[in-house]
């Protein structure tokens, strides 16, 4: 782990290619490990790379890993994917803040609007490309995000910051960290910030601008060899958007503007006891509520979990991990003209133990990993997730490993209750055309099943000289039993206007396999300068039922809804100790599904420091083009956006 201390933002910037690879995580495996040891394709971003990046959000940082699809949808909405299945409603993805799972069982996935935190207090963020449902259980099917703030003690002192441009309207964040004793720092924060609105395809305003306030603490207390986490936080989101709504009168569309208020909070518990170098144990609990979640008519969503963990050494060749988890979760919906939850109010329980094993085959040459985990949850029952992974490590530059797992996707509580009025048709393909408009109502069903995958991968590491390392990762993936439609029978409608109802059920029809590489690179060609660099390549092919082929990304369209090739590449300059610049380069290849061609962006930031103690910056977003298109929303049927071009500047002091 990163030693801590105040200076810990700037220390980063000496890190050496040898010190990067010693970086300690511990997503992989729940426990510390090397990043040169991790069995898994593992990319981590670090505090000074999302300093140096300009990003205001985790969505945007999210941006540097390679294998992960980050595409903006509006002001407020992304779509965000590793190894395909993107959509705003991507459904693969586990994504922890610190350990706490922010993935909804209500539609399955994540509120990106929702997820924040002082950027200046995120450690690291550790990204997993391929399952980790080992050890995080269901739903960690493409990969595992986990973002991980800083310790209470790395914060001490006072931090302001504010700022703002063109997109980026205005920000501001504090933090104060102190010591209630020796043992026992602590933090506090706030911040808030304004964003504009983007445009339609047209340059038509959207009304998706977006506000946000957010306050929370941490508190650590250490005592011999028990330590003692409580974190929580609140906030409040204002936000606009534009609704294409069905209508059962011509031209059957209708455009609403809505403006909504998200609010919620979270707080979290956590308890660890080191025994020794290779045994431990943690337990952790949490509590969040949310109201508004996802739209309006959500009224509140609730989780509470509890999450117990043991690692031993066994034998003189085995090192184990065991654990068990409990996770409540409830929520009541709202009826609306659109929308019914049947029944409005549901609790969900799902119960999980796992156990994984690291034996060591030859010491310090070649270890295999082997583990399982059972879930239980009220859809579907028992799921068995296992996994075998080999680390095989040539010497102190070269590594190469090699893993096969099971993952499972289960369904969510819309696949199960909902009906939601989606399009309105005047006619279908192979029927006769009829004078009533057809409303397609889609609806779910208590006998959807979990998605399941079978994944392949393999990867390479080197560290090619003292300033240069690369790493490798290729995979196939085999699915099975995905999400998929059927139409159902024709009935009349209710209702004052003439119609009638089309159901569209939701189905296991579709199986799909996928395959791909993704690399990275990190070069020092002097002190004063980093360069970095990453390439993905991704091809799904679907086999599912042709009615729906195109109508749905995350099925059918999905190979058609997935950039096929990402390339990212960074520059940091330091001129010198006061003054950086920092270059960004992408390329993300064209969304035929959506009609949305390939684009180049550039952000660039530079930064400079008159004193120790204060930091000017000027940040610009998106250089190449006034505006370009990366995404769209599905099921919520918001209207197409542009993604505008940004500058914004700002001030940082810290005490």
């Amino acid at each position: 782990m990163i030693t801590a201390n105040k200076s810990l933002d700037n220390r980063l910037l000496d890190l050496s290619i040898e010190e990067l690879m010693k970086i300690e995580v511990t997503s992989a495996s729940r426990r510390s490990q090397k990043l040169s040891e991790v069995s898994s394709a593992i990319f981590v971003i670090t505090q000074d790379d999302i300093r140096r990046s300009g990003a205001t959000s985790i969505p945007e940082a999210l941006r540097m890993a390679p294998g992960v699809e980050v595409a903006r949808v509006g002001t407020d909405k992304w779509s965000i994917s590793v190894r395909g299945f993107n959509g705003r409603f991507a459904n693969k993805l586990q994504v922890l803040m610190d350990g706490r799972s922010v993935y909804t069982p209500l539609f399955s996935g994540v509120i990106w609007s929702q997820q924040d935190t002082l950027i200046e207090d995120i450690e690291r963020i550790e990204v997993i490309r391929g399952p980790g449902a080992t050890v995080w259980g269901a739903n960690a099917v493409n990969g595992v995000i986990n973002i991980i703030t800083k310790k209470a003690a790395d914060t001490q002192g006072m931090l302001v910051t504010t700022g703002g441009g063109s997109f980026e309207q205005g920000f501001a964040g504090v933090r104060y960290g102190g010591k209630l004793n020796e043992d026992t720092p602590f933090r506090i924060y706030a911040k808030g910030f304004s964003r504009d609105n983007t445009t339609s395809l047209s340059g038509t305003n959207v009304h998706d601008n977006w506000r946000s306030a957010r306050a929370g603490f941490r508190l650590d207390h250490r005592r011999g060899i028990d330590q003692l986490t409580l974190q929580g936080d609140i906030f409040v989101n204002s936000i606009g958007d534009s609704l294409l709504q069905p209508s059962l009168a011509a031209p059957y569309t209708r455009l609403d503007i809505v403006n909504s208020k998200e609010k919620g909070g979270n707080i979290r518990l956590r308890w660890d006891r080191t025994l020794s170098e290779k045994s431990s144990i943690m337990l952790q609990t949490y509590y969040d509520r949310v109201n508004n979640q996802l739209a309006p008519w959500t009224k509140y969503a609730e989780s509470f979990d509890v999450d117990f963990q043991h690692r031993l050494p066994l034998f003189t060749r085995h090192d184990v991990t065991w654990g068990l988890n409990y996770r409540l979760y409830n929520n009541k919906v709202q009826e609306t003209e659109l929308t019914t939850f049947t029944p409005n109010q549901k609790t969900n329980h799902n119960f999980s133990a796992f156990i994984r094993d690291e034996i060591m085959l030859l010491p310090d040459k070649l270890s295999l990993f082997l583990g399982t985990r059972l879930d239980h949850n009220d859809f579907t029952g028992p799921e068995v997730q296992p996994s075998g992974r080999l680390m095989w490590t040539l010497n102190e530059q070269n590594s190469i490993w090699a893993s096969i797992s099971r993952a499972v996707r289960i369904p969510s509580r819309g696949e199960n209750d909902v009906t939601i009025a989606g399009r309105v048709l005047q006619s279908l393909p192979g029927m006769p055309i009829t004078s009533l408009p057809i409303l397609m109502a889609v609806q779910g069903t208590n006998q959807f099943n979990s998605e399941k995958l079978i994944a392949y991968e393999m990867g390479y590491r080197s560290q090619l000289a003292s300033n240069v390392s690369i790493d490798l990762a290729g995979f196939f993936n085999d699915y099975s039993q995905l999400r998929d439609f059927r139409f159902g029978q024709i009935t009349p409608g209710n209702g004052t206007l003439p119609h009638l109802i089309l159901p569209v059920l939701f189905t296991n029809d579709t199986s799909a396999y996928s395959f791909g590489m993704e690399s990275s690179i990190d070069w020092r060609p002097s002190e004063k300068w980093r360069l970095q660099g990453s390439y993905s390549y991704l091809t799904i092919h679907t086999d599912s039922n042709p009615e729906f082929k195109q109508m749905d990304s995350t099925s059918g369209g999905a190979n058609k809804a997935n950039p096929r090739h990402q390339l990212s590449f960074r520059s940091h300059y330091d001129f010198s100790d006061r003054l950086q610049l920092n270059l960004w380069l992408r390329y993300v290849s064209g969304l035929t599904f959506f009609n949305i061609p390939n684009y180049v962006t550039m952000d660039t930031k530079l930064a400079w420091k008159p004193s120790r103690n204060t930091e000017f910056f000027v940040v610009g977003q998106n250089l190449f083009s006034q505006n370009h298109r990366e995404s769209q929303s599905d099921f919520i049927p918001s209207m197409a956006t542009q993604i505008p071009r940004g500058v914004y500047a700002g001030v940082e002091w810290r005490f």
